[in-house]
């Protein structure tokens, strides 16, 4: 009967997820059947997972995050970090292009945390081609973006904790570059209620950004067909905005009471885990989506992963598998996650997890 009453309540917590999230997508900026500013907000890359656990439960993350990847899910899960620790991740995108995480933490007092991260996309190198020469003129150039970001977590009661990053964005191509600071603002609510955790994140709070560089500097004449010196002229770039992302969960352990009793050995190990966890995102130039993903753990050493998006033009389904190592002062991590798209091919991704004691 208690097993009932858990499952019906993590129903109903479901319900009221679901409920808010159709109350956000009431005052999200854009409708989901009013597209008008896909393809407008730059910085893409921002919106690219990090970590193969995350990424193998589909990016349902927000609410169960608690290692380096929070970062990018929510802040917040800084918190549950307790010692040192590094994290570092690499996607291996589609069309040669590639995405690299890394990040680390340090404890500064007994609730609050410190963490410094590194993003970085780039795309290889690619032909310059003109409307003349279309098989190329020989010469190269790359898309290189980077973020770096410095984060601030902590927990203000056992059951509360937040998370902000301030992050430098760097955009370039060719000789043009764009660059701001942009903010995520995370918090995180343990309910104390059988292992439940919501999560709510909001991404990439600020101002538009415009690329600018030499290659939009120009030396003309200002009137064709008269003898005149040139003159220096600069094109108008347009400013753009960044892809704005507001992200809330939930989740929960069901073999730490809300389904099933923890079994743990006489050594303290936890014989079984089973996290299970739904999200809801809308983003600012696309529509809105959902991410249901799972994590079963044997005996704290192996992890298997699968999840779902909804919404989402290109991915769906994943998974993914981990292997942790422990020893007396150390321990770390190994995961891999694989995310098949619709029609741009498998997406791979490793991410090695470091704890020092």
């Amino acid at each position: 009967m208690t097993h009932h009453r858990s499952l019906m309540t993590l129903l109903g917590l479901l319900v009221v997820l679901i409920a808010s999230s159709q109350m956000a997508i009431a005052q999200a900026t854009i409708a989901a059947t009013d597209f008008t500013k896909v393809g407008l907000s730059g910085g893409q890359f921002l919106k690219i997972g990090v970590g193969a656990r995350a990424t193998g439960m589909a990016g349902a993350h927000s609410a169960v995050a608690n290692d380096l990847s929070s970062v990018f899910w929510n802040p917040a899960g800084l918190a549950s970090i307790k010692k040192y620790a590094a994290d570092f991740s690499q996607t291996f995108w589609f069309g040669g292009m590639s995405h690299n995480f890394a990040a680390a933490v340090i404890p500064i007092s007994e609730n609050y945390r410190m963490a410094a991260s590194f993003t970085n996309f780039t795309s290889g190198d690619i032909q310059v081609t003109t409307m003349d020469q279309q098989d190329g003129t020989g010469g190269i150039y790359q898309v290189s973006d980077v973020a770096i970001g410095l984060t601030f977590a902590g927990s203000l009661t056992e059951q509360f904790s937040f998370g902000v990053t301030a992050k430098y964005i760097s955009m370039g191509f060719t000789n043009m570059n764009a660059g701001g600071v942009l903010f995520d603002v995370g918090t995180r609510y343990e309910t104390g209620f059988e292992g439940i955790v919501l999560g709510f994140n909001i991404s990439s709070l600020g101002s538009q950004m415009e690329y600018t560089g030499s290659d939009v500097a120009r030396t003309n004449n200002p009137i064709d067909g008269i003898n005149t010196l040139p003159v220096d002229m600069r094109l108008l770039t347009s400013p753009f905005d960044m892809p704005l992302s507001f992200r809330m969960g939930i989740g929960a352990d069901l073999c730490k009471g809300a389904l099933f009793e923890p079994e743990i050995d006489e050594s303290g190990v936890l014989q079984h885990s089973l996290v299970t966890a739904v999200d809801f995102e809308t983003f600012s130039d696309v529509s809105e989506q959902f991410a249901f993903g799972a994590e079963y753990t044997w005996k704290e050493f192996v992890s298997l992963r699968a999840g779902y998006r909804m919404g989402s033009d290109q991915f769906g389904f994943a998974g993914g598998v981990g292997i942790r190592y422990v020893s007396e002062d150390f321990s770390g991590r190994i995961d891999y996650s694989i995310n098949p798209t619709i029609n741009l091919g498998l997406i791979n991704r490793v991410s090695i997890a470091l704890r020092f004691d």
